[in-house]
């Protein structure tokens, strides 16, 4: 008995077969997750030096001499004739140009641009970009040149997570998507991607000094890192850290905050904006001597002959209806 000829042909294969077999190498398969849970950024890689200097000067420039009268599309083009331009950095500027012309914002543009740009550095710029809460463009881009000068230079990864949770604390800006972000970051390695994920859930019921300190090489030599379950917690930070965690606990965090960045010498944070008082003090003030100026000129009446001229503070006689 003869079989039946295959109808896809000897050189194809059906789509059943083909999805298959995909699906058993295919990681996208291997790593489904149930519904509910928030997706974890992925990792970009370490860039060249010069890519982060070159950043750095961009981020920079753009926190110098961003307007408000002045389209962002007018200072990426003058921008990118001062890039080096054996970096990828023209490129990526590029790209930005066209979704801003296209959807009119940057933070599309950079989570696409994953291999580039950081998590933290789109989350930033999206947080920039809503229509709510104060933080502003030229702070980001403030913060954002002071990270790349960091990573440029070699920062540590402690450096970096305090720089970056500080940056999230002063501008109050949401500890669960920053952290997530926080995590996809090429600094860290999966020590430290685990224990920033593990710290998005704890924050808020443990003290972020209390979480250093047991992570930390002070808190092994005392003796202090084995938990209930009898588990030694992997070490992160070095001694000093774990002596001014242990110092600041049951303080206030801006105090841990500056003296983890004396100590590490990670850049500072730019404060929020003070409001400028001679914006509002010069109104005022005119509107307090337009007072004073009525109030002599009734002064200056009353003195003379005549009186006060109480018809200018009539109001005009309404004329009955024919």
């Amino acid at each position: 008995m003869k079989k039946a000829a295959d109808p896809w042909g000897p050189h194809q294969k059906k789509k059943s077969q083909i999805q298959g077999g995909r699906r058993g190498s295919d990681p996208f398969f291997m790593r489904r997750k149930p519904k509910g849970t928030q997706e974890v950024a992925e990792k970009s890689k370490i860039l060249d030096r010069e890519e982060y200097i070159e950043q750095a000067h961009m981020f920079r420039a753009m926190a110098e001499r961003i307007n408000p009268s002045q389209p962002v599309q007018e200072l990426l083009l003058m921008l990118k004739q001062e890039i080096l331009v054996t970096t990828r950095l023209p490129m990526a500027i590029d790209y930005l140009l066209a979704e801003l012309n296209h959807a009119g914002t940057m933070g599309t543009a950079m989570k696409r641009l994953g291999h580039y740009f950081t998590p933290f550095q789109t989350f930033l710029v999206e947080m920039a970009e809503a229509d709510v809460g104060r933080f502003d463009m030229q702070r980001a881009t403030t913060i954002l040149a002071r990270e790349a000068t960091f990573r440029s230079e070699g920062g540590s990864p402690a450096g970096m997570f305090f720089f970056q949770f500080e940056a999230l604390s002063r501008n109050r800006l949401s500890y669960d998507t920053g952290l997530s972000a926080m995590s996809g970051d090429p600094v860290f390695n999966d020590d430290w991607t685990a224990w920033i994920l593990q710290t998005r859930h704890r924050l808020g019921l443990v003290d972020l000094a209390d979480l250093v300190y047991v992570h930390s090489e002070f808190a092994r030599q005392r003796g202090n890192t084995e938990t209930e379950e009898g588990v030694e917690p992997t070490i992160l930070f070095g001694e000093r850290e774990g002596r001014i965690a242990l110092a600041n606990r049951r303080r206030e965090p801006l105090f841990f905050f500056a003296a983890l960045q004396r100590q590490l010498n990670y850049p500072k944070i730019p404060e929020p904006p003070k409001p400028d008082l001679a914006t509002e003090t010069i109104p005022k003030i005119v509107r307090q001597l337009e007072k004073i100026e009525v109030r002599l000129k009734l002064l200056e009446d009353e003195q003379r002959e005549k009186g006060i001229d109480l018809s200018k503070f009539y109001g005009r006689r309404a004329e009955p209806d024919e």
